[in-house]
């Protein structure tokens, strides 16, 4: 049968909203490209007709321009309602892909409850709890153990108040052991002053000397 009558086109996807903003955006650009043209037309007009004396000359001219000025005024009202149909196109477009976004959003989360869920299957609070009693008993241990090598072997206990007397008697002593009075009482031996005995001599010290041999 598909080659009695032939085969039938496949249907075009319908056109979306980008599609059709983009298609509108055209539209729009070429008639602003036709205003702008006018306003050059315009402005032309506008100088030829400051050169010009008043007369039917000047009038035409003047009717020329005010035929341009009517035409740009139908091209800027369709560019106006154009740019509108834009605006709320892509505010629609803005909307459904919110929509879209929110959606794979949702999905994601649920796909996250339920992996949660499934890890959270695997674990169990007793067996939690039972590692962290091991892990405080296991820590009790190895103080015990730590105490236990820090103990002292054959060394006598000895009093606090003994040490605190012996202590204050080492400062007494250490005060005495500094104390140089005892140097200047000792008194070194005075040289013998005035002149020596008649018919005697003396040395060096001061005392007679002995007869030369």
């Amino acid at each position: 049968m598909n080659r009695l009558f032939g085969s039938g086109k496949p249907k075009a996807p319908p056109p979306t909203l980008t599609d059709a903003v983009a298609g509108v955006d055209g539209r729009a650009e070429s008639i602003d490209k036709k205003i702008q043209k006018l306003d050059a037309e315009l402005v032309k007009y506008k100088e030829q007709m400051k050169k010009m004396r008043d007369g039917p000359s000047k009038n035409m001219v003047k009717q020329r321009a005010l035929k341009v000025l009517k035409q740009k005024k139908q091209y800027e009202q369709q560019y106006a309602g154009l740019q509108q149909q834009s605006f709320n196109m892509e505010q629609a477009n803005f909307g459904i892909q919110t929509l879209k976004d929110t959606k794979t959003t949702m999905d994601a989360m649920k796909l996250g409850v339920k992996e949660m869920k499934k890890e959270y299957k695997k674990i169990k609070i007793d067996d939690i709890e039972d590692v962290q009693d091991q892990m405080e008993d296991m820590m009790e241990m190895a103080n015990e153990v730590q105490e236990t090598l820090g103990r002292s072997y054959g060394c006598p206990e000895v009093d606090e108040d003994d040490l605190e007397a012996e202590f204050d008697a080492l400062g007494d002593d250490m005060a005495l052991d500094e104390d140089s009075s005892y140097l200047d009482a000792a008194e070194a031996p005075s040289v013998p002053e005035g002149q020596p005995a008649k018919g005697g001599e003396v040395d060096e010290f001061g005392l007679p000397a002995l007869p030369a041999q």
